[in-house]
């Protein structure tokens, strides 16, 4: 009952007149986020982080921020099923038959059950949280620095492990996040640490210029090299609700890839591209007939789509109860967070209800509001792709530079700006993702604190993170992860040739 009652009063929060227009802007921009191939949700987040530094209030700040992620989840399908394009990196799984769907003349039905399983699944992801978060934040204050560090040290190896790529890769990543978050003063002894004598460098490198460039410049430096078509496979969109067989083969896994990407949004690393592969695997494993998959199969355009959407909505919970971000787009709104002074976590339940049952309460409403500005609209959206890139890139560039350069009124930000641009460009050249880093970055600060006050609290001795039972469960994880993985690669050798963790 009092769950209820809190989240009637978030949408108090959310259906404010100012609130409910930037949840509105939100869920539009992320809509075209996810149409537009290159421009991700983590890369537009970075990009907007200097326009939070002009809202007065963290919940519609959040609001905002929260909407372009989820939405762009939705706008990714349109045109992965009707151009073959996928806008957002999750939707590439949903590109495999709901292209094929389109080519059939059956783009309607795919971009309707897209939609709908969508809706069902991002609902199911905001009501799970609704009630999951609170007891999750109740627990989470029970938490002592042990925990918190051991949590963090667990986070961040999922996080490497579960993305895509060599976890090598990651952990190179992931250690170079560390040590630009140590640039700067010590925050115990005063003491300079890697500033090479730079006046510049004694502050630290700023995490808005990081995540600007790393993901922001080199994710349209990337773009500009490719050759983006736009070329229909239909020029009719066909029936567009689904027919009563097309529902009996979405229905269950609607259901399916709801839970999936529910849990799997939870787990740091996880998030929306993990969530749709797992969805896509288990809907073949269940298929009648596992051989119309990759032909046009609605159950897996139904499966990912829901998955996806259900991951988006569930990786709130760990950044709002435990202070934890789980992927690279929810490290930015973390970082949004901090900007507008709120620390997420356990406290922010208590300190800030407004703002915690407000973004829930403006989930509910974007999922409405995304499945009206997604379906009827299909011809609006596929129409952006006429935009060229060469032309949108430059302007999106000298804004951001200006905001760079805003942030402290000097051009040390905008040269770092650039500078992590082309470094991030080189790296994913390079198959490294810049993920691990930027959650790095954000988690190395508590992490250090949280170590100093823990071996404080044992004089020094490391067996108190193995000697408490919450934290000793989760280093005990921390340990088998690590152990499975290097199973896991034997079993590989065994069949493929000689190991190897590159």
């Amino acid at each position: 009952m009092e769950t209820i009652q809190s989240l009637l009063g978030g949408f108090a929060v959310a259906l404010s007149g100012i609130n409910l227009l930037f949840g509105f802007l939100g869920c539009l921009l992320g809509t075209v986020v996810g149409v537009l191939p290159g421009l991700g949700p983590a890369a537009t987040i970075s990009l907007l982080l200097p326009v939070v530094y002009a809202m007065n209030s963290p919940a519609t700040s959040l609001i905002f921020l929260a909407g372009i992620f989820y939405g762009s989840m939705y706008g990714g399908s349109t045109t992965s099923i009707l151009l073959n394009l996928p806008g957002e990196a999750a939707s590439v799984v949903t590109a495999i038959d709901g292209h094929e769907m389109a080519k059939k003349g059956r783009a309607g039905a795919a971009l309707s059950i897209a939609a709908i399983g969508s809706f069902i699944a991002g609902t199911v992801g905001v009501i799970g949280m609704s009630f999951i978060g609170p007891p999750v934040a109740e627990l989470a204050l029970k938490f002592g620095a042990p925990e918190y560090f051991a949590l963090m040290v667990l986070g961040l190896l999922l996080a490497v492990f579960l993305t895509s790529g060599s976890p090598l890769k990651g952990c190179i990543m992931l250690f170079l996040g560390i040590f630009l978050a140590n640039i700067g003063i010590d925050p115990l002894t005063g003491r300079e640490r890697f500033t090479f004598g730079t006046l510049e460098l004694m502050g630290g490198f700023d995490f808005v210029t990081i995540a600007m460039g790393m993901f922001g410049l080199s994710e349209i430096l990337l773009t500009l090299e490719k050759e983006v078509s736009s070329e229909f496979v239909t020029t009719k969109i066909g029936r567009l609700w689904p027919t009563a067989k097309d529902w009996m083969e979405s229905k269950w896994a609607i259901i399916r890839g709801s839970i999936i990407g529910f849990f799997v949004g939870v787990i740091p690393g996880g998030g929306a591209v993990v969530s749709s592969l797992v969805s896509y695997s288990v809907e073949r494993k269940f298929a009648k007939h596992p051989e119309e998959f990759g032909k046009g199969a609605i159950a897996a355009v139904a499966g990912p789509e829901s998955a996806n959407n259900g991951a988006s909505s569930s990786s709130f919970i760990p950044l709002l109860t435990l202070g934890i971000p789980c992927n690279a787009s929810i490290a930015m709104i973390y970082a949004a967070l901090l900007v507008q002074g709120i620390t997420p976590g356990p406290f922010l339940l208590n300190d800030h209800p407004d703002v915690f049952w407000g973004v829930i309460a403006s989930m509910y409403i974007g999922n409405v509001i995304l499945v009206i500005l997604n379906l009827p609209l299909v011809g609006v959206w596929v129409k952006l792709l006429k935009i060229p890139f060469g032309i949108l890139a430059p302007l999106i560039v000298m804004i951001t530079a200006v905001g760079c350069y805003s942030l402290e009124n000097n051009m040390f930000n905008v040269f770092a700006f650039i500078g992590f641009g082309i470094f991030g460009y080189i790296v994913r050249k390079l198959d490294f993702e810049p993920g691990p880093l930027l959650m790095a970055f954000i988690l190395s600060p508590l992490m250090e604190n949280s170590l100093r006050q823990s071996l404080m609290l044992s004089q020094g001795s490391f067996s108190i993170f193995f000697t408490r039972p919450i934290s000793g469960s989760f280093m005990a994880t921390f340990f088998i992860v690590i152990i499975w993985q290097f199973i896991s690669k034997f079993r590989k050798s065994r069949k493929k040739g000689p190991v190897s963790f590159l």
